[in-house]
């Protein structure tokens, strides 16, 4: 009889695990219907909303999903390092809330990062020394995207080492995988070598080729000429080389295809295209 018990607990035990665990899986799958921006059309004023509720339903699962089921996490904690920064990004304009949304996105970029229990082991030698045992491309990306941002509210953090984890961030996920989001860690590092000063590593001739190879591996990814026209080509006044890269983007930008590769970014870098096109010297409206 004793033994029947025990059965039976076991039995309802596994029950409700299963019937949590499948509960848990349509929970992520709603959340990343509302976190996708590449099924149908796409609004970008109405996006935000659905972003917002993505995060709030992330934010949620983060806690439900056993620590063991390390890839469940990640995922979840990479859509939420990457959502933060999507709303600090392109909808948040007051710079407290957007100073938050870049600290919740690194810091769930963190939490990805740590599921690996060597880079935890790692950190122990400090943050730049964790990265090479890193192995999450989109974790790295979206935490040196995140970082980046929060240190411009945190100039002395960015002075003291911080602005030299972004640079090693961005270079660790270009040898996991160069081509991620459109040539992503190419075009993020050579932003960060064309924005920032020569005394905390900026380099145009770098930043240039950085670009160069990112328009190479994400031919359609918009961005990747507006940062060029604008980080390297507008200070140097390279107007010929301004005038390309963002004649580019206007020739692009009329191919529906494209603009729905990458649809919120796209969007994003269209829209600044076209003011430093009308708004430049050098360039003829």
């Amino acid at each position: 009889m004793k033994k029947q018990v025990i059965c039976l607990l076991v039995i309802l035990i596994l029950c409700v695990s299963l019937g949590i665990f499948a509960e848990t899986n349509d929970r992520i799958e709603i959340a990343d219907a509302a976190f996708d921006r590449w099924d149908g059309s796409f609004e970008f004023e109405a996006y935000q909303q659905r972003l917002e509720t993505a995060l709030t339903s992330y934010e949620q699962l983060l806690y439900l999903v056993p620590e063991d089921e390390r890839q469940t996490r990640a995922h979840i904690a990479n859509r939420l390092s990457q959502g933060y920064f999507e709303l600090g990004f392109a909808y948040i304009t007051d710079r407290g809330d957007q100073e938050k949304a870049f600290a919740k996105g690194q810091a769930h970029a963190l939490t990805s990062l740590r599921l690996d229990p060597s880079f935890v082991e790692g950190e122990e030698q400090g943050f730049r020394a964790a990265l090479e045992s890193a192995d999450d491309a989109i974790a790295l990306f979206w935490y040196g995207n995140n970082r980046g941002k929060y240190l411009d509210f945190h100039w002395l953090t960015a002075l003291s080492g911080g602005m030299k984890d972004v640079r090693a961030t961005f270079e660790r996920a270009i040898e996991l995988d160069e081509a991620y989001f459109g040539g992503g860690p190419w075009r993020a590092l050579g932003s960060f070598l064309a924005k920032v000063p020569a005394f905390l590593g900026g380099d145009m001739t770098q930043a240039k080729a950085a670009f160069e190879r990112a328009i190479e591996l994400g031919p359609n990814f918009v961005e990747n000429y507006v940062d060029y026209a604008e980080y390297c080509a507008k200070p140097e006044q390279e107007w010929d080389i301004f005038r390309h890269e963002l004649g580019s983007v206007l020739e692009l930008a009329e191919d529906p295809e494209v603009m729905a590769r990458w649809p919120l970014y796209n969007n994003l870098a269209l829209r600044r295209a076209e003011k430093l096109y009308s708004s430049e010297p050098g360039v003829s409206n």
